[in-house]
């Protein structure tokens, strides 16, 4: 299948990729998704919008320099309440937003973006119910010290795939979407584009 730049530096979409036959080169956005966040709320976006936007605007960033490849950009946002959720800066961070989370029900957006020449050609947004269990904040603490740094940043809190699923009374929706890159969508896009 297509060889495609993916705008970002996450071994897990990278994985995602990879075993759906898609090989890749990895060219980081390095897109300063914080401020984007801000100027997107200070403009009332919804989550999912914030979403889109960051993953067109990785894939556009990266397709500028590559005019001749497809460049896949993606972004997953935690949307709890109509209120976004950003990846932890630490393990304090970590265990606030699983306070948050903590027996509520939340969605997982996450946004595709293919784009070439520095415009996005095609776009995907895929959303995910997950239901947390309550737990103690003890419990909480418990969880977090059997996640590495690495996976803890990688994954934002949870790791659905791993020690994350037993979080959660309830899944509804893709796990691929869940773990950021909703793969069937782009294997179907990237079959009649070629």
């Amino acid at each position: 299948m297509n060889n495609i730049i993916l705008a970002s530096k996450s071994k897990v979409r990278k994985k995602i990729l990879e075993s759906g036959g898609i090989f890749c080169d990895v060219v980081p956005s390095n897109v300063d998704e914080d401020s984007v966040k801000k100027a997107l709320l200070i403009e009332n976006s919804s989550p999912e919008m914030i979403s889109k936007n960051l993953a067109e605007l990785k894939a556009n960033k990266v397709s500028v320099k590559f005019s001749n490849k497809l460049v896949l950009g993606a972004d997953s946002v935690i949307d709890l309440e109509g209120k976004i959720i950003s990846k932890p800066n630490n393990r304090k961070e970590a265990l606030d937003i699983l306070k948050l989370l903590n027996g509520k029900s939340h969605f997982l957006i996450s946004s595709v973006c293919i784009s070439k020449g520095g415009n996005m050609i095609w776009n995907y947004t895929d959303k995910a119910t997950l239901i947390m269990k309550s737990f103690s904040d003890n419990q909480l603490i418990s969880y977090l010290d059997k996640i590495s740094d690495e996976a803890l940043y990688a994954y934002n809190v949870y790791q659905i795939e791993g020690e994350g699923r037993k979080l959660f009374s309830e899944i509804k929706g893709d796990e691929n979407t869940i773990m950021g890159l909703p793969i069937d969508k782009i294997k179907d896009y990237l079959k009649n584009y070629e």
